[in-house]
């Protein structure tokens, strides 16, 4: 069972939706991949296994088909055009907990696109799906990526060691956590969230 409806987009401002991937959203996320390949390979270990729209497709059919529940991506729409991923992966419905992975084109950077759609899964997780943590990784050295979760509330908790092979290496993770009651506190703060423009 899929936790969201699969027709209608999340609207998460005026110029920002998420949409349920789709195999047809293909094309444009590999043109998105292979005009930013420079810029996005820096942290994403797909982007060089990506050398064509039919890498793309394999990788939507892997995460839509009907049989795969641990994972729910989206795409990411500003101003009606795709402009990155995000979704949640490894759901453990038993333990009520997922990870929210993400990534944003290079030329969409820097207009709070990403914090954005960030509270809104995390919304829905804890709000929809009954969950109760939620986890954000990020490799050591991607401050643009860590403000993220340190603006929502995140606690760090620590570093996963030689956690992603990255570039012929392996790289250290830092490990983030949101507990529902805490982001529950945090929606009760006056002025809580961050001005982040990721």
């Amino acid at each position: 069972m899929r936790f969201a409806p699969t027709s209608q987009p999340l609207l998460v401002s005026p110029e920002i939706t998420l949409q349920e991937a789709q195999v047809s959203d293909a094309t444009a996320l590999f043109q998105l991949i292979d005009s930013g390949r420079l810029y996005l390979r820096e942290w994403l270990p797909f982007i060089d296994f990506s050398q064509s729209a039919a890498d793309t497709e394999l990788y939507l059919r892997s995460v839509t088909t009907p049989g795969n529940l641990q994972d729910q991506v989206y795409t990411i729409r500003f101003q009606g055009k795709v402009a990155g991923i995000i979704g949640y992966k490894t759901i453990d419905r038993m333990n009520r907990k997922l990870e929210i992975g993400y990534w944003l084109g290079e030329g969409f950077q820097k207009k709070g696109i990403m914090i954005r759609c960030c509270a809104a899964l995390i919304a829905q997780a804890f709000e929809q799906m009954r969950m109760n943590r939620i986890q954000i990784k990020v490799g050591v050295g991607n401050h643009k990526s860590s403000r993220i979760p340190q603006q929502l509330g995140f606690k760090q908790e620590g570093i996963e060691r030689d956690g992603e092979w990255l570039q012929g290496r392996f790289i250290d993770l830092e490990v983030y956590s949101l507990l529902k009651r805490e982001w529950l506190e945090n929606e009760a703060s006056p002025g809580f969230g961050g001005n982040d423009r990721s």
